[in-house]
Formats: C-alpha cells, sequence, structure tokens
C-alpha cells in the first residue's frame, strides 16, 4: 500500500472512529430523553417533564459515549500508531557494490528505523500527539536504540525489547553529569523532573509524592514546591 492509499485509509478510519462516539452520544441522548419522560410522574407539568427528560438525556449521553469510548480509544491510539508520521522520506539508495557500502547503508537505515520506532511507540508516555512523535528530534542508534534532546545534558532515552508476550518500550530519563538514570512513564512526570533541574535540585530527589510514600521525608521535592518553575 502506498503512502497516498495508507494515508486516505487512515483518514476514513479516523472520520469513522469519530461518527461512531458521535452516533453514540446521540443514540444515548435520545434514549434518556425518552425514559426520562415516560419516568417523569404524568402528575408534572410538561415543562417540568420537558426538563426532567433533558436532564436525563444529558447523563445518557455521557453514559453511553463512555462505553463507547471504552472501545474507540484504543482504536484511536491504533491509528497513531499506523498513521504515517509528517515527514519527507528520500528515496532509497543505489544498490552498494561492496559490503562495506552495503554495512554503511544499513547501518543508517537501522539508525533511521530506531528513530522513526521510538517517536511512534512515544503515544505511550505522551499520548498528546505533538512533542514525542517529533521523529526529526529523535537520534537512533544502530543497536536500535533512540535519543531525544531535552536540554543541554539532558535526554530521553528509548529502548526496546521483544519478548514472550510482545514488544516492550523502556523510556528513561539520562543526564551527563553522573545522576543515576529515572525511568519515565509519562509526561507529567517528566516535567517534573526538569523543573527540579531547572531549580537545581538533583533528579535522584525529584521524585513525585504519592499515596503511600512519607509526605514529610526530607528525600522528596513535592510539586507544589515547583510551582512556577519551568525547565530551560
Amino acid at each position: 500500500m502506498t503512502a497516498t492509499l495508507r494515508q486516505t485509509a487512515n483518514s476514513v478510519a479516523n472520520t469513522m472512529i469519530e461518527g461512531v462516539s458521535m452516533t453514540s452520544a446521540l443514540i444515548g441522548g435520545a434514549a434518556g430523553a425518552y425514559l426520562g419522560y415516560q419516568l417523569a410522574p404524568v402528575a408534572w407539568s410538561d415543562d417540568s417533564r420537558i426538563a426532567f427528560a433533558g436532564a436525563v438525556a444529558v447523563v445518557g449521553a455521557f453514559a453511553i459515549d463512555g462505553l463507547a469510548e471504552l472501545v474507540l480509544a484504543p482504536l484511536r491510539r491504533l491509528m497513531r500508531t499506523r498513521s504515517p508520521l509528517p515527514s519527507t522520506r528520500r528515496s532509497a539508495p543505489a544498490p552498494a557494490a561492496t559490503l562495506g557500502e552495503a554495512l554503511a547503508q544499513v547501518t543508517t537505515a537501522t539508525e533511521e528505523d530506531a528513530a522513526r520506532r521510538a517517536a511512534g511507540d512515544s503515544f505511550r508516555i505522551d499520548d498528546g500527539d505533538n512533542f514525542l512523535r517529533d521523529e526529526d528530534r529523535w537520534r537512533g542508534y544502530e543497536n536500535g536504540e533512540a535519543t531525544f534532546y531535552l536540554a543541554p545534558g539532558v535526554v530521553l532515552h528509548h529502548r526496546a525489547e521483544v519478548g514472550k508476550y510482545g514488544r516492550t518500550n523502556h523510556f528513561t530519563l539520562l543526564t551527563g553529569d553522573g545522576e543515576q538514570p529515572v525511568a519515565i512513564t509519562g509526561m507529567a512526570q517528566l516535567r517534573h523532573h526538569l523543573a527540579a533541574r531547572a531549580a537545581g535540585l538533583p533528579v535522584a530527589l525529584a521524585v513525585p509524592a504519592t499515596a503511600d510514600r512519607d509526605a514529610d521525608s526530607k528525600n522528596e521535592v513535592l510539586d507544589d514546591d515547583l510551582t512556577g518553575i519551568h525547565a530551560v
């Protein structure tokens, strides 16, 4: 399938997904309005019954749409991974004349593949689809790993493993000052660590507080302490 046909198919699929979402909300609203009007006491005035039906319609629309979203959300993520990224693909190189030239071509292709895969897999921690999905900011390496430059001395590292239960992605914050790598599982966590560094605090101490962690610990930096601080 050519890139144009693939893009067209993805556009049609995305339109159908959004159409299903809208239709489910309309069905839920219509069903809620009908049930609300039928369940409203007959002794109520018509205006009161209509108002009650409207309230039930809103609840019904949200309820049905929420149920539909349980199925549609994974489909949206799947379409993002299959959608062609906004980049210009250059033509394949001419056939190699020597083994060394072939090795150089494959090495370059491996690095590009690693960068593209890292950008495609980034939806697992960045569902916003407008930051880590930029493959031009990823640098791939011949071992299949890739890094995303964030700031001087700070990069996000991507490594994938294929095991018994499929592909597992690992995103890690690496620094050039000897601090321990930090596993990243979401954008809020990444922001927290960058904000801590901007405040001059070690990454090792930038651990967001959780319900099962002692909030009085002196080795933690709470989000409230970093309010208004932006990474540079």
